[in-house]
């Protein structure tokens, strides 16, 4: 099941159910603090450099 489905049935709750499953899941976050570390690796790919990304910008001569 993706977060969105989760999400979209959540949404269908009545609100009483809704601030039930957020206790529930505080409770299971709060057991298992290790879940909520990132994750390293999670963006590879998804970031480029340029390849001039050191070159000097003109700009900024006069403050170098």
């Amino acid at each position: 099941m993706s977060n969105v489905e989760l999400i979209n049935k959540i949404a269908l709750l009545p609100d009483n159910l809704k601030e039930e499953i957020s206790k529930l899941i505080d409770s299971w976050l709060s057991e298992n603090p290790s879940k909520n570390k990132r994750i390293l690796g999670l963006a590879k790919g998804k970031i480029r450099l340029k390849d001039n990304f050191d070159d000097p910008i003109d700009d900024f001569k006069d403050y170098q």
